[in-house]
């Protein structure tokens, strides 16, 4: 309920989880990412197609201006 969202109390903060930051904390051998991904940290893995520093920050300013909207009411 807590990973979706769904629960019935509300938090005070904001939580953006970076997958790069989760994975080295959770599978610092990859052991997972390369179970389902083998080419994960090989020259045949793909580049990021997201930018996760400027995606987070975008996502932050999106839910400042609804806060702020809805504190205007």
């Amino acid at each position: 309920q807590w990973a979706a969202g769904s629960g019935d109390d509300a938090s005070p903060y904001f939580r953006i989880f970076n997958p790069v930051t989760q994975a080295k904390k959770f599978d610092p051998e990859d052991v997972y990412i390369r179970r389902w991904i083998p080419e994960y940290g090989t020259p045949d893995y793909p580049a990021p197609i997201v930018d996760l520093k400027s995606t987070r920050q975008d996502a932050l300013d999106a839910y400042a201006a609804i806060k702020e909207s809805h504190e205007q009411r």
